[in-house]
């Protein structure tokens, strides 16, 4: 017998043995709760993956960065694909609810500091029946993507788009105006202006790498968007090939073609009139599917035209031919 253990009386003191009691590590092991298997890095919400995430999800939602000023100022237009826009700043709103650009919302900031454009917004849009709404400045700093909206935002809806066929239904000669790689807004607005005075019956532009009918075009339209249809292509060349197919002729516009706009025969036709970029002009497939390639001529004090003054002087032209 080791010890006194077994005396009779006598007393053992459970903390002078070291290590744990008799059963003591499984009652430690019911208090224990496990968390589970260990979340993805992308579900961590301090881990970078996770932060990545969040930036991506943030530019997927956000504008794709395209802005335009009004009189030099640094306030924009959001834009966001097949989503609605947000005009920022009171310029840019008074000008927009001036040219009647649909709006669907203004949005005004608690206790803004009302000035003329303020008072002349408000008006404007209670006359046409466009809600108001009052919004915190953090929220219109949200809306606005970090421009300067000196409490004013505007929400535009997204541009219902044509299908390249509806352009052809007309009770007159088809005058179609399409544009290769012009990514201006202020151009496309320029030529909306232009196919709306001289009988156009629409505007064709690609899907891609192209401008849309954003606030902006609106506002340089003066309102011709809404009587000109526009129409986007997937395809900019098999949309032409298609008009080719339905009979149009396709004359290009190209500084340095041997043909003057003047000589072409073809504009009292039914007529696709394809306008190129300033700088890079017309792409090959496109010109490659032209029936013709006409230039418009220019004294020698100027390089070249931008696409709406030569949008707007091939239309008189034609306009003119056909009357």
């Amino acid at each position: 017998m080791a010890g006194n253990s077994e005396r009779r009386g006598a007393k053992r003191n459970p903390g002078s043995k070291k290590g744990q009691t008799v059963g003591s590590g499984g009652q430690r092991r019911r208090q224990l709760k496990g968390k589970g298997p260990t979340p993805k890095a992308a579900e961590r919400p301090a881990h970078p993956a996770a932060k990545r995430a969040r930036t991506a999800a943030k530019r997927s939602a956000s504008p794709r960065g395209r802005t335009s000023s009004a009189r030099g100022s640094t306030n924009r237009a959001r834009e966001v694909a097949g989503g609605p826009e947000w005009v920022a700043g009171r310029n840019p709103v008074v000008e927009a609810l001036r040219t009647g650009v649909p709006a669907t919302a203004l949005y005004v900031a608690e206790r803004v500091d009302s000035d003329d454009r303020v008072r002349e917004s408000l008006k404007i849009a209670a006359a046409s029946g466009i809600p108001l709404m009052e919004a915190p400045r953090p929220e219109l700093d949200r809306l606005a993507g970090g421009a300067s909206h000196q409490g004013l935002v505007l929400q535009v809806p997204a541009y219902s788009y044509a299908h390249p066929d509806e352009l052809l239904r007309t009770d007159g000669t088809p005058l179609v105006v399409a544009l290769d790689g012009v990514t201006d807004p202020r151009n496309l607005g320029a030529v909306l202006r232009s196919a709306a005075a001289f009988g156009a019956t629409g505007v064709l532009v690609p899907e891609r790498r192209a401008a849309g009918v954003t606030a902006t075009a609106w506002k340089v339209s003066a309102g011709a968007a809404a009587r000109v249809r526009v129409a986007r292509a997937t395809n900019l060349t098999r949309a032409l090939q298609a008009y080719r197919d339905a009979g149009l002729y396709v004359v290009g516009l190209d500084g340095g073609a041997d043909v003057s706009i003047d000589a072409v025969e073809l504009l009292t036709e039914p007529l696709v009139l394809v306008v190129g970029s300033e700088g890079k002009g017309l792409s090959r497939l496109v010109r490659e599917t032209c029936d013709v390639v006409a230039a418009i001529p220019i004294g020698s004090q100027a390089e070249s035209l931008n696409a709406a003054v030569a949008t707007g002087i091939a239309l008189y032209e034609t306009a003119r031919r056909r009357a």
